[in-house]
């Protein structure tokens, strides 16, 4: 046969573990896996570098359309970000565009959206929200094709803007649990207890508090924790498969544990700046560095580590959470945006962090990136190097230090609280069915060769 690409050379990261291995391409997919491959149009030499399947970032919010939110992320900047970081496929959360994915009118008004404008591979998560309960809204978001749905258990949105995202009740989380559970999807949620990290946060800034670290204060851990167990609950009665995203604590990440034991299907993930930055950073960092659930102190990190290891979390994201810079720019941390710009240094911050500097191996940091959230989605042709697949495959440099500067990301607005870190690892080359679409001396691919992924 003759192959399109054949990459040689390569440590090969497969579901059995790293090898030394030809992959061959034809057709946008592999095609064959093995030693001494030959005839292909072009040939990619991988020697020193780690070969690995492209990262499935689970947890990504792009703001468009975006009505007044426009200048926050759009496709374009926000896929090649993903791109030059090695993230090759993403689920795109329901909100902070305008309007809000909550029913089949609005998911194809974001697909209209991203017309012509992707990097690379986004599927879509559909809201479930109050209002679309008794309209056939869960229903026709599955016609139209989402992987997940997602629901905010903590205060979200604005209610003056028509179309806007909105927080559940426990009523609309049980009933739309009970829907979602006969679609066979599954339903991320952001688990914190909105009635009592509302009032805290107002408490604190009434006693003039302003400071980042105060912020984290008024969320402490048994809210989060509280509303996992709620979430589980619910799951317990209406056999809705459930996700708990971005998981700030171990003690959340044990009531996963323990629910998993008692046989009920939950998964969560953690993101990437929990397992980077700890709350004694916040204040010299700022605003940017502001996320819902908070980032926590040492210990809570060092816990999510040692979980993570151990399986029970399945996947670290980016939770990539943009906004325009006047919204991060605040004196008072508790008026700023929640949220973090970071898809672009996802895998090779963690490659750093989890295989460099604590040993994980080639294969679990795989599964973390790529096999599990795949899996857990429901995206078959994606997650692995495995013939039959996808061709989305990543070249990662190991050892290979640099500092992120702001000119270094893609995003609409470039800036990151890792800025100013020094990384050692670098994604060097990003390959998408078949296709390079980033290479770190050409830099990103001028064709936008991806699509939207309907299930």
């Amino acid at each position: 046969m003759q192959y399109d690409l054949i990459i040689k050379n390569g440590i090969v990261i497969l579901e059995s573990g790293e090898t030394n291995t030809d992959i061959a391409i034809k057709n946008g997919k592999i095609a064959a896996i093995g030693p001494n491959l030959e005839q292909a149009e072009q040939i990619i030499d991988a020697e020193g570098l780690i070969v690995s399947p492209g990262m499935v970032d689970i947890h990504v919010h792009i703001s468009e359309p975006g009505g007044i939110r426009h200048e926050w992320e759009g496709y374009v900047t926000g896929t090649k970000a993903c791109a030059k970081g090695g993230v090759t496929t993403f689920v795109e959360m329901p909100l902070n565009q305008l309007p809000a994915t909550t029913s089949g009118e609005t998911l194809r008004t974001k697909y209209a959206a991203g017309e012509g404008k992707l990097y690379v591979d986004v599927a879509s998560y559909g809201g479930l929200v109050p209002y679309n309960l008794t309209n056939n809204g869960i229903e026709e978001q599955v016609q139209e094709g989402v992987a997940a749905f997602k629901c905010f258990m903590a205060t979200c949105g604005d209610p003056n803007l028509d179309g806007d995202f909105a927080n559940v009740n426990d009523y609309a989380l049980w009933e739309g649990m009970r829907q979602i559970a006969k679609t066979g999807k599954v339903l991320a949620i952001h688990a914190e207890n909105a009635a009592i990290t509302d009032i805290l946060g107002q408490q604190a800034k009434a006693r003039g508090e302003s400071k980042l670290s105060q912020y984290v204060a008024t969320r402490p851990a048994f809210t989060e924790v509280e509303a996992i167990r709620r979430a589980i609950f619910f799951a317990k009665q209406t056999g809705c498969p459930i996700h708990i995203c971005h998981v700030a604590c171990p003690e959340g990440v044990e009531e996963v544990i323990k629910a998993r034991q008692e046989g009920v299907n939950v998964t969560c993930e953690t993101c990437i700046h929990y397992l980077y930055f700890t709350t004694d950073q916040l204040d010299a960092i700022g605003p940017i560095a502001k996320c819902s659930p908070p980032i926590r102190d040492q210990q809570a990190q060092e816990g999510l580590w040692k979980y993570l290891f151990a399986g029970h979390i399945i996947t670290a994201v980016s939770d990539h959470s943009p906004c325009t810079y006047d919204l991060k720019d605040k004196a008072n941390a508790f008026d700023a945006w929640g949220g973090i710009s970071g898809v672009q240094n996802n895998v090779d911050i963690l490659f750093d962090e989890a295989v460099q500097k604590r040993g994980m191996s080639l294969k679990q940091f795989a599964d973390i990136i790529a096999k599990n959230p795949a899996e857990r989605y429901n995206l078959p042709t994606k997650g692995s190097i495995q013939v039959g697949k996808d061709a989305d495959i990543i070249f990662i440099k190991p050892h290979s230090d640099y500092v992120l500067t702001a000119q270094d990301l893609e995003y609409r607005n470039k800036f990151s609280p890792y800025v100013g870190r020094q990384i050692g690892a670098q994604v060097v080359q990003t390959i998408l069915r078949g296709k390079t679409i980033y290479q770190i001396d050409s830099g990103i691919d001028a064709t936008p060769r991806g699509s939207f992924i309907r299930r």
